[in-house]
């Protein structure tokens, strides 16, 4: 069964919705030493102390601002396939995670926008 493996966060100001989330659930985030210029880490805990969903914060560069929950998949040229097979859209095509894998943004049949990812060895 697929799941969240990760989500993003959209920001207009990045370091402000650091703060915000920070205070507001107690998260742990920090800049990613090797990814874009304004790129935090996400680090959450589960209500047993064990990790949680992990995600980042980055500056908006599309239109929509919103949080983005990704989906890991086995292959991500047959989900983007059955994206569209069943009346969904690509928004963002697939495009390369360096050394980790592949990720899509895509729209279900109702308009929300969700991410898939494969993830590689």
């Amino acid at each position: 069964m697929a799941s969240i493996i990760h989500f993003n966060i959209s920001a207009e100001d990045v370091l402000r919705a650091k703060n915000f989330y920070e205070k507001l659930f107690g998260w742990k985030i920090e800049k990613f030493p090797k990814g874009p210029k304004e790129y935090y880490l996400i680090e959450t805990l589960a209500k047993t102390g064990e990790k949680g969903v992990g995600g980042g914060i980055a500056k908006g560069q599309k239109t929509e601002q919103q949080i983005t929950h990704f989906i890991e998949v086995d292959s991500i040229d047959e989900a983007i396939a059955k994206v569209k097979e069943l009346g969904g859209e690509i928004v963002d095509s697939k495009s390369v995670i360096a050394n980790r894998g592949f990720l899509a943004r895509c729209k279900d049949t109702e308009g929300n926008i969700f991410g898939l990812m494969e993830m590689v060895n």
